[in-house]
């Protein structure tokens, strides 16, 4: 198979996953209400996901400095899916947990290698484009996933997780025949110890103190508590559309559907033009405070059209901001420190990710609006964090 056709039916391989990977969110709070649990779970398995995610990714990025990535995208499909199948079947919290965990593990390592193949398989002048290609397709499809789980939802929950699983399964098995071999070296040439210890997830924090300064302090801080306000806002709202609104999974699948688009097309278009014009500092500031109003919106509406049209600000607004914290965190570093800021950067997020859903679920079972007011929180403390940082006269990025 030629080079751009193998890299077509990668992609659209890479499309049916991200779909799939998707369906099972929408009709999770319903899969939670009828085995009438404890509102925190919500939070809790999704804390769980990320934990394990956080743990387990550095080990997969070593793994495939040993194995073809096209190995570890067949297990980790496999493993993704069987865990999804785990997830369906429990009936007990701590099953639950451990299925989400199973899930955290496997999907740290897929995303992983797909990032690796590309860059390990494409060429110098498609590396680029292809990388670009495949966050498109994990924005746009991951949302439409969402919707077209939530529809399967209404038919049956079991329908959307084995739906999940066999799609998920499938296409490990066709990046296995699809993909040409990346790596091919003798994992008995690295010791146990030495593995171990590059693959801990601590060192991407404890690498820190080599490039640390004020200004960087300063846009971490601002990273973790734009994700803890984004995910504790994202998961209760997942929950309350289905608990307090009575809403199907269908609801939940396209609002999701909706901000994907909005999303995309404001990172193709709003996004671009912010970074030629080169004030990104200024403008991430009212980027945040927009998140901050859509927030505010969501808990005084009173009117669930008004209510879900806040939410799709927030969300809009947050999606725009990740390349803009991305731009500003990746100028401020000096080339040879690159891929130990952009780690630390990576560990912050699910740092701020697992805070999120956590706060959220207990939380939540307090009253059903308190996640929203920690998100107006955390959003309002990154906009103060954000605006002294535009204004910070020590060492300046590369591109303001």
């Amino acid at each position: 198979m030629k080079y751009r056709t193998r890299y077509r039916c990668f992609f659209l391989t890479l499309i049916l996953f991200n779909l799939a990977a998707n369906f099972a969110h929408p009709v999770t709070p319903t899969l939670i209400k009828e085995l009438n649990l404890h509102d925190y779970m919500f939070g809790a398995a999704l804390a769980a996901m990320l934990f394990s995610n956080f743990l387990l990714s550095p080990f997969w990025g070593k793994i495939n400095t040993y194995i073809s990535s096209k190995v570890s995208m067949l297990i980790c499909s496999c493993g993704y899916g069987i865990a999804q199948v785990f997830f369906a079947l429990s009936v007990t919290e701590p099953q639950i947990l451990a299925a989400r965990m199973l899930a955290g593990i496997f999907t740290g390592g897929v995303y992983t290698s797909f990032l690796t193949y590309v860059v390990n398989t494409a060429s110098n002048k498609d590396r680029g484009r292809y990388l670009t290609i495949s966050a498109a397709i994990q924005s746009v499809a991951s949302a439409f996933g969402y919707m077209i789980g939530g529809f399967l939802g209404e038919i049956s929950v079991m329908l959307a997780f084995m739906s999940q699983a066999a799609i998920l399964c499938g296409c490990g098995i066709v990046f296995f025949l699809l993909c040409v071999p990346d790596n091919g070296m003798d994992l008995r040439s690295i010791s146990l110890s030495s593995f171990a210890k590059e693959a801990n997830p601590m060192n991407a924090i404890l690498d820190g103190r080599k490039f640390m300064t004020a200004a960087f302090a300063m846009l971490f801080i601002v990273n973790v508590l734009t994700n803890i306000g984004f995910t504790s806002f994202d998961q209760a709202f997942n929950y309350y559309l289905k608990d307090v609104l009575g809403l199907t999974s269908s609801y939940n699948g396209m609002i999701k559907a909706v901000v994907g688009l909005i999303s995309f097309v404001s990172n193709m278009t709003l996004c671009i033009w912010i970074l030629k014009r080169k004030q990104v500092k200024k403008i991430m500031v009212l980027v945040i405070l927009v998140c901050a109003a859509g927030a505010l919106g969501t808990i005084v509406s009173v009117k669930i059209p008004l209510m879900i049209g806040f939410s799709i600000l927030l969300y809009a607004a947050y999606f725009v901001s990740i390349p803009l914290i991305q731009d500003l965190v990746a100028n401020q570093a000096e080339q040879e420190q690159q891929n130990l800021v952009m780690g630390f950067y990576n560990a912050t997020k699910n740092i701020g990710g697992m805070a999120g859903s956590l706060t959220a679920g207990f939380i939540y079972s307090v009253h059903a609006k308190l996640p929203f007011i920690s998100t107006l929180a955390m959003f309002g403390a990154a906009a103060v964090v954000m605006g002294i940082y535009a204004g910070w006269k020590g060492k300046s990025s590369r591109a303001d």
